[in-house]
């Protein structure tokens, strides 16, 4: 493995903020740490540019460990959220700084400066200042910055928490294609869950400090391995109860789930369907237009669910009475998310043949 933490761990005065994390990546990795504010995310990521110390644990690059080195002998480029681009200094001096500091030859600061330029698609904007570059030059600049001296990994802080909803998706894209095209080892820090599935070849989710689960994003939107990566990898909805919903009373009395949007159809009332008894009534509490089909809100006994409906099927208005079919769920079991399928369907008994 190139990048190793074992049981590494930091304490702020009582606060435990990291708790004995252990993950590796190979070489060439691109990973997202994802996880809410206070998860311990940035923290793991500062400690292995050495800008935090652990108080316990161990990490190594490519074999070596380096808690115990400054942080400019680990050969680590970090990239801010905020940029931290040198106000009085142009593209090109901000990009060539970490050469300069490192005595690099003038004439090849130069040629990295000019290549590196050329990479991010800014090649005649070298004389300029930051103040006269869009937000998505600015992260490009401190992305070729960190690039500049060589770096054996790249870290990466939030860094599209500054840029607008547009150049955002642009630029993660773009960020992509740069690291896939250099074969650095990188790992970015980010709350956004839609930024890790798209950017991401490994996702660690971290919680309260631990890692809840690591993956591949398809393999933790598919096989959730805790609650909390049930409710936090798409756009489910918690349910306490279960076993009073159609199709799953045979769950332990009180136990919760997450619903997910796709697992939900949704017929008016008017409809008739093959597997009538397993549905359930429910009323239409809003609509919102996505472009290519509605997103509607249903009233089940005491909560609400979420799904989306497609804009060639009958028609619906808020307050309309619905019946609604939930074909499956994630079950929270003895601390473990567990797919259960509406028994309704499995069995075969509304002559639906359906599978998990």
């Amino acid at each position: 493995m190139f990048v190793e933490l074992k049981e590494v761990s930091k304490t702020f005065g009582g606060f435990e903020a990291v708790k004995k994390v252990s993950f590796d990546l190979t070489k060439g990795t691109l990973a997202a740490l994802l996880g809410p504010s206070g998860s311990g995310k940035t923290t793991i990521l500062r400690m292995i540019a050495g800008l935090e110390t652990p108080d316990g644990g161990d990490i190594l690059i490519d074999g070596q460990s380096i808690k115990n080195l400054p942080p400019s002998k680990r050969g680590i480029g970090f990239v801010f959220q905020n940029y931290a681009l040198f106000r009085y200094m142009t593209v090109f001096d901000n990009i060539a700084f970490g050469l300069k500091t490192q005595k690099v030859p003038k004439a090849k600061i130069k040629e990295r400066v000019h290549e590196l330029l050329d990479l991010i698609g800014l090649s005649n904007l070298g004389h300029r200042y930051p103040a006269q570059l869009s937000g998505g030059q600015k992260q490009r600049v401190a992305f070729a910055r960190a690039l500049a001296p060589w770096p054996r990994i790249l870290l990466l802080d939030e860094p599209f928490a500054a840029i607008d909803a547009k150049v955002r998706r642009e630029l993660r894209s773009w960020l992509r294609t740069m690291i896939i095209r250099l074969k650095i080892t990188s790992i970015f820090v980010t709350h956004d869950q839609s930024e890790a599935i798209e950017v991401a070849d490994r996702v660690i989710v971290t919680n309260s400090g631990q890692i809840e689960q690591t993956g591949a994003p398809i393999e933790l939107y598919r096989t959730p391995a805790t609650p909390f990566v049930a409710r936090f990898i798409g756009d489910s909805t918690v349910v306490d109860n279960y076993g009073s919903l159609t199709g799953f009373d045979t769950a332990p009395d009180g136990a919760s789930c997450a619903i997910r949007p796709e697992f939900v159809s949704i017929f008016s009332h008017e409809e008739s369907i093959q597997y009538e008894n397993s549905v359930q009534d429910a009323i239409v509490e809003s609509l919102a237009f996505r472009g290519n089909e509605l997103e509607v809100t249903v009233k089940i006994n005491d909560f609400s669910l979420t799904t989306g409906y497609s804009l060639e099927r009958p028609s619906l208005n808020v307050g309309d009475r619905v019946k609604v079919l939930i074909y499956r769920l994630y079950a929270f079991e003895n601390g473990q998310a567990v797919l259960v399928g509406n028994r309704l369907l499995a069995n075969g008994g509304s002559g639906y043949n359906f599978q998990i």
